[in-house]
């Protein structure tokens, strides 16, 4: 059943929330692809004979969720549907995209040598302002940015004294490269998630709106022996990106 087969129902659940829900259905069924628009404000009313306030509370209701975006001049726009990351699992970008069917790719920034700020050097064990280098990328899914990425790593993994060349970190993950290159393999870590918004920098960078909301997830990652390898800020859009947890009474 198309989502405007069937007229709506009088009773306890309002009309606004009646449409909300047969267009999020019509989503999920894949009736609307991404970058398409949803039937308009005029469209819902005339079709249901409600009020355009009507109208408008169901597709803000949508819009709420993070399911489409209104544009000026374009309507309600489906947005691609959210990455989601299990918290409990450490893995890299590429195998994160992968994962889920999403073509893992890189925006390499630059590959620096500096001067460890205090919160880098208090994590990756070293003295404040030790020579470390530092891998900026944006992260790239089905060739659309996703999150913007902030590398510091540990010298006995990348020596300051001859960093890697950005050839070698512009087109691959970066965990496959330190295995590959250093035959050590990043096992654990500890990451911290706070909720932002983006500046006028980084909203370039991810291609959204400055002030868009952001998720930023600190993480110091871990060899077997314990031995702390990168510390990094990943900076995630929260219309294409969310952390999923498992719980359970104890």
């Amino acid at each position: 059943m198309a989502w405007d087969d069937e007229d709506l129902m009088d009773g306890p659940v309002s009309k606004w929330h009646q449409i909300a829900e047969r267009l999020r259905s019509a989503l999920a069924k894949g009736e609307f692809a991404p970058g398409d628009a949803l039937p308009s404000e005029t469209v819902l009313t005339r079709r249901f004979g409600i009020s355009r306030t009507t109208a408008r509370s169901a597709l803000n209701e949508l819009e709420n969720e993070q399911l489409v975006t209104r544009r000026s001049g374009q309507g309600t726009i489906v947005l691609p549907p959210k990455v989601e990351q299990p918290l409990n699992l450490l893995a890299s970008f590429a195998d994160d995209m992968r994962a889920r069917g999403l073509r893992p790719g890189y925006r390499l920034n630059g590959v620096t040598v500096q001067p460890a700020p205090a919160e880098v050097a208090r994590e990756l064990g070293v003295e404040e302002g030790a020579r470390t280098v530092c891998v900026d990328r944006v992260l790239l899914a089905d060739d659309e940015p996703i999150a913007s990425s902030v590398s510091w790593l540990a010298a006995r993994i990348a020596d300051p004294a001859a960093p890697p060349g950005e050839d070698a970190l512009r087109d691959t993950s970066l965990y496959e490269w330190i295995e590959r290159t250093t035959g050590t393999r990043i096992s654990s870590g500890r990451e911290y998630i706070d909720g932002g918004v983006a500046d006028a920098q980084l909203a370039k960078s991810l291609e959204i709106a400055k002030g868009a909301p952001i998720l930023i997830a600190r993480r110091r990652a871990l060899s077997a022996a314990g031995d702390p390898l990168e510390y990094v800020t990943i900076t995630y859009r929260a219309d294409r990106y969310r952390f999923r947890i498992e719980l359970a009474r104890p």
